[in-house]
């Protein structure tokens, strides 16, 4: 992890759209103020910066987007062992940088 920021407007309505698809909120799944980009903000994946470090558990939700040059990138919000936000992970198939952020509308998710 590299740079620690605050968290952008349009990652904190992505998180918790996520969290709403699962029927759950920012009370169970509080949202830090501070992130770290991973790779300088390449893709868009961040760590959630809990004070709290505890290994990965699982996979809370995944969805899959469409960048702007029509590569499919995946989203996985993921929780610690702890029941805490972990990260907001893109991983785009091609491993270039994420061209334009999702919205909520751009998202699919498998049935």
């Amino acid at each position: 992890m590299e740079d620690r920021r605050k968290i952008r407007e349009n990652e904190r309505n992505l998180i918790i759209f996520l969290l709403k698809k699962l029927g759950l909120n920012t009370e169970q799944y509080p949202i830090n103020e501070d992130v770290e980009e991973y790779e300088g903000g390449k893709m868009g994946s961040i760590s959630m910066g809990n004070p709290d470090i505890s290994p990965y558990k699982d996979d809370l939700i995944q969805a899959k987007y469409v960048d702007a040059d029509g590569t499919e990138v995946v989203i996985t919000l993921t929780q610690s062992a702890n029941n805490q936000l972990l990260d907001l992970d893109f991983w785009k198939v091609d491993f270039s940088k994420l061209i334009t952020y999702p919205k909520p509308e751009d998202l699919t998710f498998a049935d």
